[in-house]
């Protein structure tokens, strides 16, 4: 297709050695023009082989000097130079060649929709139990599933999203509209979107996924966006349950630093899931107090697909309830981010 768009691909990395080399393998082998393809590697100073593996795939290289994801995707959307930036981590792998021509089709077809976004992740037999086990639940924080408003495909509820919403079925994707405070997590692991929109949301030294929706919902009155029906592998943290645990500390502590100095703009109180008054959050507490219904969530879910991946869901909600509760104290006494000196993927 002649017509096709240069898209940049940014992905923020910090010691990333172990991942980026399948990530950057499976853009390169893309079924898409080579010279409409832009890769700016955006990294928090990373000590291993993450920038030599970035040059031999003739990715171009930006220094993000705050360190955290967040923050090198503001840096590479500032310096992308095409139509489309595509939003990819480190630890995703492109599930197959036609991927990016199908992520950018439907953004031809409808000129409304800001961004487009696979509705599911890829599950592959290959993976480790916590990538399997995300890849079933649609997601990588068990605490979303009660709050429901994941953005992936979830086997337990069999919805990709709980959220409220109009939503056409276009056959190969769902135009979707959403409403200001009705927004689902939907921004990172291989999200799309039209640079000029993008470009246009940023305020500041960082990008939150969500918020970047939110604002423009707020804004404009709604907002359209596209769920391509295909899939992208998120291999998250493996078989590494103290880096799962790590990376939920890390969730929590930016969160409520970044909230308290006002620079996340989602407003969680007015979707009904502020830590305060949401009653799918007494239901995940209960739940992982009591653990049952937990074990009864993995058999279900074991029961529509059999994968032994899923016997960690307890485990996973027990390291979230903790590594949550335990942020939400800490906060009151250390300020700031999570430190990332001796962090990896």
């Amino acid at each position: 297709m002649s017509n096709l768009p240069k898209i940049s691909v940014v992905i923020p990395t910090l010691n990333a050695a172990n991942v980026v080399r399948d990530c950057l393998y499976s853009i390169s082998i893309q079924d898409y023009p080579k010279d409409k393809i832009e890769i700016l590697i955006i990294d928090g100073g990373s000590n291993d082989r993450t920038l030599e593996i970035a040059r031999g795939f003739g990715a171009r290289i930006l220094m993000n000097e705050l360190k955290t994801a967040e923050a090198g995707k503001s840096v590479g959307v500032k310096n992308a130079t095409g139509d489309m930036i595509a939003l990819i981590d480190s630890d995703n792998i492109l599930p197959d060649k036609k991927w990016l021509k199908e992520m950018v089709s439907p953004l031809l077809e409808e000129p409304e929709a800001v961004g487009s976004e696979p509705w599911k992740y890829t599950w592959r037999k290959e993976d480790g139990f916590i990538t399997r086990y995300c890849a079933l639940i649609g997601m990588n924080d068990p605490l979303i599933h009660f709050l429901g408003n994941y953005d992936r495909y979830n086997l337990l509820t069999g919805k990709w999203t709980e959220v409220e919403r109009r939503e056409e079925d276009r056959g190969a994707y769902l135009l979707v509209e959403f409403n200001p405070g009705k927004i689902p997590t939907i921004g990172a692991n291989g999200t799309v979107f039209r640079a000029k929109f993008l470009k246009n949301s940023l305020i500041g030294d960082y990008l939150f996924d969500i918020d970047i929706l939110s604002r423009c919902a707020e804004v404009s009155g709604s907002v359209q966006f596209i769920k391509v029906k295909n899939g992208i592998v998120h291999t998250y943290c493996e078989k590494s349950v103290s880096k799962f645990a790590k990376k939920q500390r890390r969730r929590v502590r930016d969160y409520l630093f970044h909230k308290a100095l006002g620079n996340r703009v989602y407003n969680w109180e007015a979707a009904g899931l502020s830590f305060g008054n949401s009653i799918r959050l007494f239901k995940f507490i209960l739940y992982t107090v009591t653990f049952v219904p937990l074990v009864l969530q993995a058999v279900y879910g074991y029961s529509k697909k059999k994968d032994v991946a899923w016997f960690f869901h307890p485990l996973a909600c027990l390291i979230t309830l903790w590594e949550y509760g335990r942020g939400v104290i800490e906060s009151r006494f250390k300020k700031g981010e999570l430190d990332r000196n001796k962090w990896s993927q």
